[in-house]
C-alpha cells in the first residue's frame, strides 16, 4: 500500500519524534540504524521530510534531526505519507491497474474503495505523538 520510501519515512518520523520528546537530536546514522534502512536512502527521505517541514535539521557539531513539539502534537500520519508518496494511496487501484475507475472497475474495486476510505481516516486522525507513546512505554517497536 505504501512505497518502501514511505514506510521508511513513517518509521523515521516516529523515531525522530520519540527522540525529540526526550530532548535529543539524532544523526542520520542513528536514524538509519533505528529504522533498519540504508544511510543514503534514509538521507533522501529525511530531506523530503525536512522540505515538508515535518522534521527540522541543524548542521554543525550540535546538529542533527529533530521535531518541534508542536509538530509532534499536531502533524498527522497523512502529512508524512503525502510528503513521501503524495496522495496516490487514496486513488490507486487495489490491483495496481492503470485504468481502474468507477466506470471500469477491477475485481476488487468496490472492496478496496472502503479500505481506502478507512485508511484515509486513520492517517488523518493519527498524530506523531500518539505513535510515539507506544514506543516510550515499550508497547510498540520500530525494528526487531
Amino acid at each position: 500500500m505504501f512505497s518502501k520510501s514511505c514506510e521508511y519515512g513513517i518509521r523515521a518520523s516516529i523515531y525522530i519524534a520519540e527522540q525529540s520528546l526526550l530532548d535529543k537530536k539524532v544523526s542520520l546514522k542513528e536514524v538509519a540504524k533505528a529504522i533498519n534502512s540504508p544511510e543514503a536512502y534514509t538521507s533522501k527521505i529525511l530531506q523530503q521530510l525536512a522540505l515538508n517541514k515535518i522534521i527540522h535539521t541543524d548542521k554543525g557539531p550540535t546538529g542533527g534531526f529533530s521535531m518541534d513539539r508542536t509538530v509532534i502534537e499536531e502533524v498527522n500520519l497523512a502529512a508524512v505519507v503525502f510528503a513521501i508518496d503524495g496522495d496516490n494511496v487514496y486513488h490507486g487501484c487495489g490491483l495496481g491497474l492503470p485504468s481502474c475507475s468507477e466506470n471500469m472497475p477491477c475485481p476488487v474495486h468496490a472492496q478496496f474503495k472502503g479500505i481506502r476510505e478507512d485508511l484515509k481516516i486513520m492517517l488523518e486522525t493519527t498524530t506523531m505523538k500518539s505513535l510515539t507513546l507506544g514506543l516510550v512505554r515499550g508497547l510498540t517497536f520500530l525494528k526487531r
